[in-house]
């Protein structure tokens, strides 16, 4: 759709000429994320550099019935942060919107701008001893981290983004591209309802945010990492329990690997270390943590008094343990995803179930894949200490190009076992977008969808992004 007449010039008055591309090459990066190229071609994407341009920009977008689509760093995996084909849209980047990064060591807090990067946050916090403990394999925006609610492998001890936000300034999806700031730098804000985290998990449709405040943790002084053989897989709940009990807050990850994900990223990732000459049917990574009070003999000694009853006598559950202090162990779990993608077509399933059901789930999945797809090979991992689960599938590259609709009904059997049969969740840490919302509308009960519609037209009351939680076809 060719943009209407005046319409760049107005929005180059706001931002700048040079930050008005409208180049199909300029534009090419607008349309791909986490999952690759798969977006439309916008009108045009903005780089504003401040909260008034963002704010006129709104206003001029609603005022021609336009979409903003609102854009971090594109490490997102569900399409939310991607331009449609259909129809015009202005892709608003956070690039510009970076400077801000504000410490306040006494308060362990920092105040940035929606677009700095949580490596960026992170070197600076590390100053002060301090960070913000969401591990991830990508490097996101801030602002992107609220807008799907970030939790990554350390969840179990620091929880997700939702609970590290204090305050956030936003610009609304309204006529008058009104400025709000949401809560305040207090942990304890107990004054009516906390709006702020109507924007978290949103998927950027509620509105752009601006500016937030988050908490920030002590760098551990002191950590320690174990990967744990098990000869069956169902012994990782007992011994997860054993390590809470016994370490509490100290736990910091319980990560599992199936021997199939494992196995992948040996092959294709030529620097791993193997800890074990053989490969354990699932294997465990635990890391614990905590400050200068704690020495990694402390945590090796109480970790092998914890590990000792799993591993003696004849119905021993753990086969062997290798111990670091380094990051050799993180990096074989860190290298899982690269393997499976070096293996063949990935089929990703982000899923989260009660702890307890995790490996009957396993059971019953690779029992029902066997059965009704054929040819898919679990390759799972992920966060079990938080009852999440990487619950990926691998169509062999021996096997040839997959059949996307085959790919398609083996997803929806993950799915529809996850939600009608446990009770979990079919989107547990990627938010939502147009790459799941078929799934959303399949399990999200009407009442409900018809509800979050409602609230999101009180905070958007113009169309804003790519998710419409009410289905009415805005989305």
């Amino acid at each position: 759709m060719t943009a209407e007449p005046g319409l760049l010039g107005a929005l180059a008055e706001i931002v700048g000429a040079r930050h008005v591309l409208t180049h199909p090459d300029d534009l090419a990066a607008c349309r791909a994320d986490g999952r690759g190229a798969e977006g439309g071609l916008p009108m045009a994407a903005l780089r504003p550099a401040s909260a008034q341009q963002v704010c006129a920009i709104m206003r001029l977008a609603m005022a021609r019935a336009l979409r903003v689509v609102v854009q971090g760093a594109r490490t997102g995996l569900v399409g939310g942060g991607l331009p449609t084909d259909t129809e015009a849209d202005l892709v608003v980047s956070l690039d510009r919107l970076s400077r801000h990064i504000e410490i306040d060591p006494a308060n362990r807090t920092a105040t940035v701008d929606a677009g700095v990067r949580l490596s960026a946050l992170n070197a600076v916090a590390a100053e002060y001893g301090l960070f913000l403990p969401i591990d991830l394999g990508a490097d996101p925006m801030i602002g992107g981290m609220i807008a799907t609610n970030t939790g990554g492998s350390r969840l179990l001890r620091y929880c997700d983004m939702r609970a590290n936000l204090l305050a956030l300034d936003m610009v609304r999806a309204s006529e008058d591209g009104e400025l709000l700031t949401l809560g305040a730098p207090l942990r304890k804000n107990n004054t009516g309802i906390d709006l702020k985290h109507l924007l978290v998990g949103s998927g950027g449709s509620m509105g752009i945010v601006m500016r937030a405040t988050v908490s920030l943790q002590p760098l551990p002084a002191t950590r320690l990492s174990a990967l744990i053989a098990l000869r069956e897989a169902d012994a990782a709940l007992p011994l997860l329990q054993a390590c809470e009990a016994a370490f509490g807050s100290a736990l910091s990850a319980f990560e599992g690997m199936s021997a199939a994900a494992l196995a992948a990223a040996f092959a294709h990732v030529p620097s791993l270390r193997r800890p074990f000459e053989t490969l354990p049917c699932y294997a465990l990574l635990i890391e614990l943590s905590g400050g200068s009070a704690f020495t990694e003999a402390m945590l090796e000694e109480g970790l092998a008094a914890v590990l000792a009853p799993f591993m003696e006598g004849e119905n021993a559950v753990v086969a062997d343990a290798a111990i670091d202090r380094r990051d050799d162990l993180w990096a074989i779990r860190h290298a899982l995803p690269e393997g499976l993608r070096a293996s063949g077509a990935v089929v990703a399933c982000d899923i989260a179930l009660k702890r307890g059901d995790l490996m009957r789930f396993r059971s019953m999945a690779r029992a029902a894949l066997a059965r009704e797809a054929p040819g898919f090979v679990p390759h799972d991992f992920g966060h079990i200490g938080d009852g999440g689960l990487h619950y990926n599938l691998v169509w062999p590259k021996r096997d040839g190009p997959v059949d996307p609709e085959r790919a398609d009904r083996a997803r929806a059997l993950i799915f529809d076992m996850v939600v009608r049969d446990f009770g979990g969740s079919f989107s547990a840490e990627h938010g939502i977008g147009p790459r799941n919302m078929s799934f959303y509308a399949r399990f999200v009960p009407e009442p409900l969808r018809r509800l979050a519609g409602a609230v999101q037209h009180v905070v958007a009351p113009r169309r804003m992004g790519r998710v419409d939680f009410g289905m009415t076809g805005n989305g």
